[in-house]
């Protein structure tokens, strides 16, 4: 079964669902296209055959995704842009799927948000992971989240708050990623993990991905609706804010006022 979408590519053979990043060359999330993520990962969520869904970036693709567009931070489309954003990774929680991500080339600010969400993260390793989104005066607010839990409260905060990048193999240290590979054996790693992955129930598998995220589930909507909060009302209306995305946006370096 497939669905035709403009901005990716979306198939399920063999009880696996594959959601492919296609807009080349760095499958930057616009709004458009992560409403075709949200609404491919809604079509596999009543699907109770599927074992897994499976996260990656077609072979032209420089990046499995550098990110969110930086011109959908002004203030006419953040506030659209970020309830888009939020609403897959909680459609991705209510789907309660086994989700996988391959990696191959760079994962930053929603891309890396992405990967970190997922279950299982297989990436090659010429990959990297970061969030560099205070470079540019705003912050992850997934990353906030989710990385204290995946790589510890330090090294959180040191990416979050320095946009700093990380190799592969510093990613499969801390817990990021789960199996770093050459580029050429990205495909045949996952395909042993999905291997295993049909051989079981799909109900089981989604009951026991609930079970795991019950007690992050109870925390997550309610410390994501502050920081999204914190995000738009606060953060969107400081000067530095709209200083770093519209400095991005005409390729100079922000002028900081410390307001």
């Amino acid at each position: 079964m497939s669905k035709e979408f403009e901005s990716i590519r979306f198939r399920v053979e063999d009880r696996i669902a594959r959601i492919t990043f296609a807009r080349p060359p760095l499958n930057i999330f616009n709004i458009a296209m992560m409403r075709e993520i949200l609404a491919a990962v809604n079509e596999c969520a009543p699907q109770r055959d599927i074992a897994a869904i499976v996260f990656d970036a077609a072979p032209d693709s420089r990046a499995f995704s550098a990110g969110v567009a930086v011109e959908e931070h002004a203030p006419e489309t953040v506030y659209q842009m970020l309830d888009t954003f939020h609403s897959l990774f909680r459609a991705l929680q209510q789907a309660a799927k086994p989700t996988i991500a391959l990696v191959d080339g760079p994962a930053l600010g929603g891309g890396c948000e992405l990967a970190a969400a997922c279950d299982l993260v297989v990436a090659s390793d010429r990959a990297r992971f970061g969030q560099p989104e205070i470079k540019l005066g705003v912050f992850p607010p997934v990353a906030t989240i989710l990385l204290p839990r995946i790589i510890g409260e330090k090294r959180a905060a040191e990416l979050v708050l320095t946009g700093e990048l990380i190799e592969a193999d510093e990613a499969l240290r801390l817990g990021l990623v789960n199996y770093v590979v050459p580029p050429d054996k990205l495909q045949e790693r996952t395909e042993e993990l999905l291997a295993k992955l049909r051989d079981l129930s799909a109900p089981v598998l989604a009951m026991a991905r609930a079970a795991l995220d019950i007690g992050r589930r109870k925390n997550f909507e309610a410390t994501l609706n502050e920081i999204e909060n914190l995000y738009l009302h606060e953060l969107m209306r400081t000067v530095d804010a709209n200083e770093g995305v519209q400095a991005f946006v005409e390729k100079r370096k922000p002028k900081w006022r410390n307001k």
